[in-house]
């Protein structure tokens, strides 16, 4: 892998939320030259000025444009930190049991994609555990949600998420192939209630205690359960972007660990 890999910046969050420059700063004195915002389009002015400090910039970007009745703003906001693809992080699992459900999903995904475009961006979706627990006639019905995809959307895949979701995940990215366009890197256990613990509907960020539990476990990519060494050679060209939803230690500490072991095994 040529690039550098990237790093979500929600896995600093409470950093962010203090002190956003220094957060970044912090992150680019790691090693990272590029970073994932999340909840830019509110502080939109406040990342330029901390990307622009720092040096790093911006290929990709979460927000929740899925549900938005006004996209166009986090386009223009994606656009003033010359992000270039923006991707919808979360549609809870109540909104994935069925075949509808998933062609209504490809559905406004592909009409967004179509909107970003004319605004020079490029449009995705990052996946949890649901995408694939959830089954539709046997099959994860991220499967179908795919299907039913144009093919200029990009995704995103979490590759820790896809896992406990109980999905061969190098299967995955190698039947995928190019239209993975970023994968989340993230390592820890992928057993017990993790699995089938889920976030409130309103909000990914409103967890269940086991599911606080198991985001606090997960580990330095290479230290856990996932086997993140095929999962970077089934996806050589998607771009890396280090994440972790919860950790015990220095959270950037957490980073510098994956960022190290990208650098030494993701040749």
């Amino acid at each position: 892998m040529s690039s550098t890999p990237s790093v979500q910046l929600y896995t600093v969050r409470d950093a962010i939320s203090a002190d956003l420059q220094g957060a970044v700063a912090r992150v680019a004195e790691i090693g990272f030259t590029q970073v994932e915002p999340y909840s830019f389009v509110e502080r939109a002015d406040e990342f330029e000025k901390a990307f622009a400090a720092s040096g790093v910039t911006a290929p990709s970007g979460h927000a929740p444009v899925i549900d938005s009745d006004d996209p166009a703003r986090t386009f223009a906001a994606a656009a003033q930190l010359g992000i270039g693809t923006v991707i919808d992080p979360f549609i809870p699992s109540d909104r994935w049991q069925s075949a509808d459900d998933a062609a209504r999903l490809a559905d406004r995904v592909n009409v967004l994609q179509a909107l970003a475009a004319e605004a020079g961006l490029g449009f995705g979706y990052h996946n949890h555990q649901w995408e694939f627990a959830n089954l539709v006639d046997g099959r994860p019905i991220y499967e179908l949600f795919v299907e039913a995809l144009s093919p200029e959307v990009a995704l995103e895949v979490d590759t820790y998420w896809s896992t406990v979701g109980g999905v061969d995940t190098p299967a995955l990215l190698r039947r995928l192939g190019d239209r993975v366009k970023f994968i989340h890197v993230k390592d820890g256990p992928v057993r017990g209630d993790i699995a089938t613990a889920l976030p409130s509907s309103e909000s990914a960020l409103s967890v269940p205690e086991a599911l606080a539990a198991a985001f606090a476990n997960q580990l330095p990519a290479g230290s856990g359960d996932v086997g993140v060494a095929a999962i970077l050679a089934a996806a050589p060209n998607a771009l890396r972007v280090v994440e972790f939803d919860g950790y015990t230690g220095d959270v950037f500490d957490g980073i510098a660990a994956s960022f190290a072991w990208l650098a030494e095994n993701d040749k």
